[in-house]
């Protein structure tokens, strides 16, 4: 399967997969949350349905985010825990933030509090 690149604008992070990672970086607060997913989340549902046994780790790494990111972010998590759920499959998410940016970390712990079964790592930077 090929990579996906698709490169940051004033808007939009840059999202990258490149050996079994996805990274999500940058700042979300896209005009239309819609059609700047719909190729990340087709792209990610091709790639997982031929996802065997080797881990698959997403990095998301946003120094913003709007409320229709978030939404974008939990239906990302709740997609990734159903595949660990229903198919077995390895799946990290690292939620990585500055040291001194706790409302980022805020969000990272309230993501990781709704979440079960997804592998859900909280990351500060130093």
């Amino acid at each position: 399967m090929e990579n996906l690149i698709i490169e940051a604008t004033k808007y939009t992070p840059k999202v990258s997969f490149d050996a079994d990672v996805l990274e999500f970086q940058g700042k979300s607060y896209p005009e239309s949350i819609t059609s700047f997913t719909q190729s990340i989340f087709t792209w990610l549902d091709e790639y997982l349905e031929q996802l065997e046994e080797q881990t698959f780790t997403v990095n998301i790494e946003l120094s913003y985010f709007n409320s229709s990111s978030s939404k974008m972010l939990m239906d990302l998590f709740d997609r990734l825990e159903l595949e660990v759920e229903n198919n077995g499959k390895n799946i990290i998410v690292n939620w990585i933030y500055e040291a001194d940016d706790y409302g980022i970390e805020e969000y990272g712990e309230e993501f990781q509090e709704d979440l079960e079964s997804l592998t859900f790592n909280l990351v500060k930077k130093e």
